[in-house]
């Protein structure tokens, strides 16, 4: 229940959990005992929680994974996290960022000209949703143009299951070494983007595949997310032709919407698995030391305690500080890049396309059915 829906809202099973035992256990190979967390304020308390609960990747290796530490911040606790976070934050302020809107603007002009060029109909998530995100990360990085093709490829092959998990983990490791390779080159001769200016500024207090990883880690959270995001949101908005024309017409709608379509959609459905540090209580609910503690998002986001009309889309709902992005320090650190890429793409597509619409019926797009990361693997649009 926790990684299927039904169509853009939770399954009715996670409503029902939420409401009758909203700390649930979740039977695990092996015998052991994991337990969802679907509650607004349980969810927010567990995240914000450093001191109880523990992300590190090594409770994962400890529960029989033989997978290697994929590094980055997920899987790391205080003061380890402390110090990563430390040398990433800087690079995601406003300040920052806004060397990289032009880029940004440019990237999602030159897809929509190549969507104009290849006429109507085509899959937005081919030509738009999916190529974007991975571009502005390697604007982000500092990518060189020449490693752009294969970069796109490698991050888009880790989240296609079609050909086996060992295909996707093949794409990672493949990332991660191409990832080594370029810090390496980069600590010779740094570049303009966030690597060079981190090896500039902070070289000597991090490895080169220590480094790698926060950026795997980055693109990891900013492609399949933010691919999802775009598509989603571009559904919902050819399905609510009010506030189609609203983002279309005017610039003053469109931050408000992004927030509540990031709640409303909350396409990560789940949190990085935390582990209970010691034997707790958590809403009524004895977890022991060890017990790994799953966070529905989804669940979350659509809990009725937030208010009125929480399974619709309300821009500008007050008082209301969504966990799409997670919360606490492990908070996703490059919301604030998510969220102007998205504040950009939406009304640029509407405006170049003022009569898109979808070329298949609605109740023929396809959903994924099981995923932690919810979306659609295409959506045929036509003008």
């Amino acid at each position: 229940m926790q990684f299927t829906r039904e169509g853009m809202d939770p399954v009715a099973e996670l409503g029902r959990v939420r409401a009758e035992q909203p700390v649930c256990p979740l039977p695990m190979p092996g015998g052991s005992t994991a337990w969802l967390v679907t509650r607004y304020e349980d969810v927010r308390s567990v995240l914000g929680d450093t001191g109880r609960f523990s992300n590190d990747f090594g409770n994962v290796t400890a529960a029989g994974s033989v997978q290697e530490d994929p590094g980055g911040l997920g899987f790391r606790d205080p003061p380890e996290h402390t110090r990563l976070r430390r040398l990433l934050t800087p690079e995601f302020t406003v300040r920052r960022l806004r060397r990289l809107e032009p880029r940004i603007r440019a990237i999602v002009a030159e897809h929509l000209d190549a969507m104009e060029r290849e006429g109507s109909p085509c899959d937005l998530v081919r030509s738009f949703a999916l190529p974007i995100p991975s571009l502005v990360v390697c604007e982000l990085l500092g990518v060189p143009y020449a490693d752009r093709t294969d970069f796109l490829r490698l991050s888009t092959d880790r989240f296609d299951l079609s050909a086996g998990p060992e295909a996707s983990l093949q794409a990672v490791n493949d990332s991660l070494a191409y990832l080594t390779d370029l810090v390496a080159r980069q600590r010779r001769a740094p570049g303009d983007g966030l690597l060079g200016m981190l090896l500039r500024e902070h070289g000597d207090e991090i490895g080169d595949r220590e480094l790698a990883g926060l950026a795997d880690g980055l693109l990891t959270g900013g492609h399949d997310t933010s691919t999802s995001m775009l598509a989603l949101g571009t559904l919902w908005l050819l399905r609510n032709p009010e506030q189609f024309l609203l983002v279309r017409e005017t610039d003053d709608h469109i931050d408000a919407l992004v927030e509540e379509l990031l709640r409303y959609l909350t396409v990560v459905q789940v949190a990085f698995p935390r582990f209970a540090r010691e034997n707790l209580v958590l809403a009524g609910q004895p977890i022991s030391k060890g017990d790994m503690v799953l966070c529905s998002l989804t669940g979350a986001n659509r809990d009725p305690a937030l208010g009125r009309d929480i399974d619709s889309v309300v821009p500008g709902r007050e008082g209301l500080s969504h966990l799409a992005f997670g919360h606490g320090v492990h908070r996703c650190v490059g919301a604030p890049l998510a969220q102007m890429e998205l504040r950009i793409a939406f009304p640029a597509l509407l405006r170049r396309f003022p009569a898109l619409r979808l070329a298949v019926p609605a109740e023929e797009v396809a959903f994924r059915k099981i995923s932690i990361v919810y979306g659609v693997d295409s959506l045929p649009v036509e003008w």
